[in-house]
């Protein structure tokens, strides 16, 4: 199978074992996290898990960008591998707590390491194979990696459940995180250009103005907007879905949830082929198009096998949009950027995550669900014609540019040309930094 041909990489097949041992990992702490604020909080767990679902997306999108800046200034290596440990010592302490309060302060220092690490690992995949074909490969195993880790994660916690207590699902996650650790720890990775110095502010801020400034990553972010709107009503009100207005049992939760996965699964199996023959552009924009209308269909869905068939197409249309991410990352950044871009995607996507979901969570309450159905598909309706608007159908990779205020002497005008306008990959940086008018 050709998604395959990256594992032959060892550096990559090192880091995707890495990936792959954290996520089940993860899997079995989220499993252990309920169970827990159960224990602690009885009937109030939902709120316990609530409040540290905002605690976990607020450090996303306040931390990713500084840790970034950090990311850049150490070795690159040790640095992973240390937010690994980070992330295993607190979940090793996790079993321990006996305060709610405890349970917050521990999943904000746990999800701070994960703002650190998370964008720094998925920055260094493209540099490990530079070869856009190969990284479009390894974009879409590491999704099939995701899909099949939401799957098999409650399947092993239930497995592991009937022969020990919930606190050992913890020790499955430290386990994770410290094969990660090590898999990183004997992986060489490539030498990382080092970026000019600059105030801290300024290069935590980079990535952000890079964002801001180039269209098909202001486009980008109005698109993650739409995957929020209707990816929030599948992650917030599938249970109510299915308990409440399907009148059915925690079995059938779980294979609604199965086919939001099974349906990201095929995506993840044909994008590459897909991104062989066609843009981003357009697979991503169909790929948004289809979560709006599964959960605008929501209404009409009158029992469980249509539930299973639209949220099965929403899962495809998340796929089709979350994995072509990296690739249009990659072609928007200099090496050197390439980081500080990472983090502020990871930190701008789960901003409009931070928002969707409590707006999934009270208007399903308020409303019902059928309105909140209509309401998300709406927002997410609104995002997909601000993208159009915002990213040009148009978008090539070299584009034509002067610079009037460098000296004739500078060794980028001595590259490209001496007078007037010249060619290259276009990307905000700092000899580029505001995007040539005729592209937009």
């Amino acid at each position: 199978m050709a998604m395959l041909v990256p594992l032959k990489n060892p550096t990559f097949r090192r880091l995707f074992a890495a990936q792959a041992v954290a996520l089940t990992g993860t899997g079995l702490a989220t499993v252990a996290l309920g169970l827990l604020a159960y224990d602690l909080a009885g009937e109030d767990a939902g709120a316990v898990l609530g409040t540290a679902l905002a605690i976990k997306m607020v450090a996303y999108v306040t931390l990713a960008p500084l840790a970034a800046v950090l990311a850049a200034r150490l070795p690159r290596r040790a640095f992973l591998v240390a937010l690994d440990l980070v992330r295993a010592v607190v979940v090793l302490v996790l079993p321990f707590v006996d305060q709610v309060w405890q349970i917050y302060v521990l999943i904000f220092l746990l999800q701070a390491a994960s703002a650190g690490f998370t964008p720094a690992f998925q920055a260094t995949i493209p540099e490990v194979l530079p070869d856009e074909t190969e990284y479009t490969q390894a974009l879409s195993l590491m999704r099939l990696a995701e899909d099949l880790e939401q799957i098999a994660s409650p399947l092993i916690a239930a497995a592991l459940l009937v022969f020990v207590s919930f606190p050992v699902l913890f020790a499955g996650t430290v386990v994770g995180f410290v094969l990660s650790a090590a898999l990183v720890a004997g992986s060489r990775l490539p030498v990382r250009r080092v970026a000019e110095d600059e105030p801290f502010l300024a290069a935590a801020t980079r990535g952000l103005r890079i964002y801001a400034a180039t269209p098909r990553l202001r486009g980008l972010l109005a698109l993650e907007a739409a995957v929020a709107a209707a990816g929030a009503m599948v992650y917030v009100n599938t249970v109510v879905l299915v308990e409440t207005r399907l009148a059915l049992g925690a079995p059938q939760v779980a294979l609604a949830f199965a086919a939001f996965g099974g349906g990201s699964i095929l995506a993840a199996l044909l994008l590459p082929r897909l991104l062989h023959r066609a843009a981003d552009r357009p697979i991503m924009l169909a790929g948004a198009a289809v979560m709006v209308l599964s959960v605008a269909a929501v209404p009409l869905a009158g029992g469980l096998a249509a539930l299973l068939c639209l949220w099965a197409l929403a899962g495809f249309g998340f796929s089709l949009t979350q994995t072509p991410i990296g690739r249009i990352l990659n072609r928007s950044a200099s090496d050197t950027d390439r980081p500080a871009l990472f983090a502020a995607q990871f930190a701008l996507s789960h901003a409009c995550w931070l928002v969707t979901y409590p707006l999934a969570g009270w208007i399903g309450a308020i409303a019902g669900l059928s309105t909140v159905a209509l309401g998300l598909a709406a927002i997410g309706a609104v995002a997909l014609g601000v993208t159009l608007f915002l990213w040009p159908a148009r978008d090539p990779e070299e584009l034509d540019h002067d610079h009037p205020d460098l000296a004739l002497g500078h060794p980028h005008l001595a590259e490209h040309g001496l007078e007037g306008t010249h060619r290259h990959r276009f990307v905000v940086d700092r000899l580029h930094p505001r995007w040539p008018s005729p592209a937009r």
